[in-house]
């Protein structure tokens, strides 16, 4: 009995939709993630924990070597734009809910594989978001052009340059955000590629303005309550926003018609 070819089969490259289709969320909806994810870490506490004790040591040194090195425009740059790469960082959290949901008992060795499996995908995503980030540390650099020349400036002088760097910060925030919401998790969950998991999640925030808007401000006041404990807050808040993440793509995105991510055939 012959088979389809490649290009006729419903999950071939060619015949899939261009994006997943989203679910309308309710504006609390990111209280109930939370909620989820602190339950998730409840059960795998050593993991989580351990995955955000190395989290919070990489943010330290992010912070100390900007801080040591550049300038106070680009520590800003680079601390606010923290958060942005890290759900590329935070990939093995996503794994640990992921076979909670499963019913299974949450391994390292599980999450280094199913990070392998997306390699490819989550390099190409990786790598937007790193250059985005570059970009806006060099924005963030010019944007201090505008600051006072006076050793003690008035809160009048300051304002151009706090106008100015927010509304440059809130661009360069707002597309990240929206760009990597929800795709690492679908390419984690899915075989898919990493433009489609990005119009995908860029789609759902879209259509979710009020609970995105929700989930950002907690997302920053996170990394503000992060930095203003030296870094140390990281090592539970980062497991805590990684968990919620994992659950706010299982609740908004429905990604059924893409095949499961290659680690469960592994499995």
């Amino acid at each position: 009995m012959s088979s389809l070819p490649v290009s006729d089969s419903p999950q071939s490259p060619e015949n899939m939709p261009f994006a997943a289709p989203c679910r309308s969320l309710e504006t609390t909806a990111p209280l109930r993630w939370l909620r989820l994810a602190w339950a998730d870490m409840a059960r795998a506490p050593r993991l989580s924990l351990t995955y955000g004790a190395v989290l919070m040591t990489f943010s330290i040194l992010i912070s100390y070597f900007t801080w040591r090195f550049g300038t106070l425009a680009l520590y800003i740059g680079l601390a606010s734009g923290f958060v942005f790469i890290g759900p590329v960082l935070a990939v093995g959290l996503y794994s640990i809910s992921r076979q909670l949901g499963k019913g299974l008992t949450p391994v390292m060795g599980y999450c280094l594989r199913e990070g392998t499996h997306h390699i490819r995908e989550l390099l190409v995503l990786g790598i937007i978001l790193l250059v985005v980030l570059l970009v806006w540390a060099r924005a963030a650099a010019t944007v201090h052009v505008f600051f006072p020349a006076e050793p003690d400036p008035g809160l009048d002088q300051l304002l151009p340059f706090l106008v100015i760097g927010s509304v440059v910060g809130l661009v360069f925030a707002a597309i990240v955000f929206a760009a990597s919401a929800f795709s690492l998790p679908m390419i984690l969950d899915r075989k898919v590629d990493a433009i489609t998991a990005s119009v995908t999640s860029i789609n759902a925030v879209l259509r979710n303005r009020k609970p995105m808007l929700l989930w950002a401000a907690i997302i920053g006041l996170s990394v503000l309550l992060g930095f203003a404990t030296a870094c140390i807050g990281f090592a539970v808040l980062l497991p805590l926003i990684g968990h919620a993440t994992w659950h706010a793509y299982q609740e908004t995105i429905d990604a059924a018609a893409w095949p499961p991510g290659s680690a469960d055939s592994a499995a």
